[in-house]
This record gives structure tokens, C-alpha cells and sequence, in this order.
């Protein structure tokens, strides 16, 4: 097996680059992504349901010319990889939104300030995956042995999540923020959306550089979970790079929509730690059996659906008591 192979012509790789380049872009500069203000849940809404339909278009498009230029098989295939790398990628960013509320919260970052930290988060995000991906396809394509470490990482954090699932991180205590706290000057209170000020001749970061900062650590964090997950469907490094590029596209617009009812989704963090559990247990018996991508797909999203249902269901009997 071989890591590199990829059905991806270079052209494919520049049309897919420059898209996402011109999405920032509009969303940057043109729909108000620039501008200081609470995001709706309507907004959020519409932004949610934008990114996943692109997602689904880029799906149906690349099965279309990989239709016409490899044949239907191929095509069928790598079609029903990318719709699953999405939906594994999709879900464990929830568990982002999660963290991303509760260091908004110990920051007490208003709203309209959250969309910026948001926006940079993002455009990390995408740095740091980019490089993440490349090199975990050189790593897998010269080492396969490291799918079955992958595998052991996963089911390792799956089972620790499923132990740790009520345990909130202790914000204020992060080593990441201890560190900047000591080595950077802090301009401490309220200024509005700026991540840098000038105080008497010297620059000093302000408490929102210091979110953007968590924030930032916090998705390193997390795609060194959600990268060795998608190799467990497809070592494509385009498959993995674009369903993980979309996911992360809409992210933003996520946590705009689930962060008035993400405590309803309380149940949900035992779904995804199942989800980490199951990716492992695949790649670890892959030797012996090899899990379809139609099986993985349906019980990803059994998982997934069973615990959003089972919170909200919950959370109603609690009300009604």
C-alpha cells in the first residue's frame, strides 16, 4: 500500500486550493466576516447549511469526473470515502465547539468578539492540518506499520475520553497560557477585537490573543486525534486533506449554531469517544479483517445520531421532572 497514491491531478489540487482561498476571501471581505457583530443563530444557520451543501457538490462533482476519467467503481469509491472522512471529521469538530464554549467562557469573551478569534482559529487550522496531512501521508506510504500505531492512539483516546467524559479542562491552569503569561506582556481588560496594543512605546498582546492562542493549541490538539481517524477510510491525501478542509471550512459557523444548545448535546461526547474507539479497533484488525467503508460509514453515524437523540430525549425527561 502506498500512502501517496492519489487520484488528484495537480490541476485538481490548484482548483481545490484556489476555491478555498476565494471562500475566506468572500467570507472575510465580502459578507461581513470583518465586521464586529453577534452572530445569529440564523446566520449561523445559513453559513452551516452553505458549507455542507459545497461539501456535497465537491462530493458529487468529483464523482462525476472521476466517472468519466477512472470509471464508475473508482469513482463510487472515493465518493463514499470523502462522504465519510466528512462525517467523522464533521462529528469530532463538535467536540472543537465544546472547548472553544468553555474558553470563550473563562475569558468572558463577548460575542461579537468570538467571530475573530473564530476566523484566525480557522485559517490556523488549515496551516497546521495542511502540514499535518502531508505529513502523515509520507509517514503512512513510507511506514503502513503506523496505521496499527494510529489505531492504538485512537482506541487508547477513545477509551480515555469515554473514562474522562465528565471532566471539564482546567482553562485557567493551561500550560500553554502559563507559559504566555510569563514570557509575553499582557495588557489585561477590554479591548474590543485587537490582539496587539502599543502602551507606552511597548507592544503588548491582549487577553484575546491569549484565547486565539488556546484556541489555536486547542486544534493542534485535536487534529492529532480527527487526521489519524480519517487515514483509517482512505490514505488519499486528497480525499483526507478534503474532506478535512471542509469540515474545518464550516467550523466557524458550527459553534455560531450549537452554542446556545450545546449543553443539550450533553450525551453526545460519549458518542464521539465510541466513534475514536471503533476507528481504532478498525485499523488494529485490519491484518485480519478489513471493516467496509459502507460499515464504517453506517456505524460512525449510528453512533453520532443515537447520542444527539438519546440528549435531547433526556434532556426532556429532566425537564419534565
Amino acid at each position: 500500500m502506498n500512502g501517496l497514491e492519489t487520484i488528484a491531478s495537480a490541476p485538481m489540487w490548484a482548483a481545490f486550493i484556489v476555491f478555498v482561498l476565494v471562500m475566506l476571501a468572500l467570507d472575510l471581505f465580502v459578507f461581513g466576516g470583518n465586521k464586529a457583530h453577534k452572530v445569529s443563530v440564523k446566520e449561523a444557520g445559513i453559513w452551516s447549511l452553505v458549507w455542507v451543501s459545497l461539501a456535497m457538490l465537491f462530493n458529487g462533482g468529483l464523482w462525476w469526473y472521476l466517472k468519466g476519467t477512472v470509471g464508475t467503481e473508482i469513482a463510487d469509491q472515493k465518493a463514499l470515502e470523502f462522504f465519510s472522512g466528512y462525517l467523522i471529521e464533521k462529528a469530532l469538530s463538535v467536540d472543537n465547539v465544546f472547548v472553544f464554549l468553555l474558553i470563550f467562557t473563562a475569558f468572558q469573551v463577548p460575542q461579537q468578539y468570538q467571530r475573530r478569534v473564530l476566523i484566525y482559529g480557522v485559517l490556523g487550522a488549515i496551516v497546521m492540518r495542511a502540514v499535518m496531512i502531508s505529513a502523515g501521508a509520507w509517514v503512512v506510504s513510507e511506514f503502513s506499520w503506523v496505521l496499527y500505531l494510529f489505531g492504538a492512539f485512537l482506541l487508547f483516546t477513545g477509551l480515555r475520553m469515554l473514562v474522562a467524559v465528565d471532566q471539564e479542562p482546567d482553562v485557567a491552569n493551561n500550560p500553554v497560557l502559563r507559559f504566555a503569561r510569563r514570557h509575553l506582556r499582557v495588557a489585561e481588560g477590554d479591548h474590543g477585537e485587537r490582539f496587539f496594543i502599543t502602551k507606552d512605546g511597548l507592544r503588548y498582546v491582549t487577553p484575546l490573543f491569549l484565547v486565539l492562542l488556546l484556541i489555536e493549541v486547542t486544534d493542534l490538539v485535536f487534529a492529532v486525534d480527527s487526521i489519524p481517524a480519517i487515514f483509517a477510510i482512505t490514505t488519499d491525501p486528497f480525499i483526507v486533506f478534503t474532506s478535512n478542509l471542509f469540515a474545518i471550512l464550516g467550523l466557524r459557523a458550527l459553534y455560531f449554531l450549537l452554542v446556545d444548545v450545546a449543553d443539550r448535546f450533553h450525551l453526545l461526547k460519549y458518542g464521539l469517544a465510541m466513534v475514536l474507539t471503533f476507528i481504532g479497533t478498525k485499523m488494529l484488525i485490519m491484518p485480519w479483517y478489513h471493516v467496509p467503508v459502507q460499515a464504517s460509514l453506517t456505524v460512525v453515524a449510528v453512533l453520532i445520531a443515537a447520542s444527539c437523540v438519546a440528549s435531547l430525549f433526556i434532556t426532556r425527561k429532566g425537564g419534565e421532572k
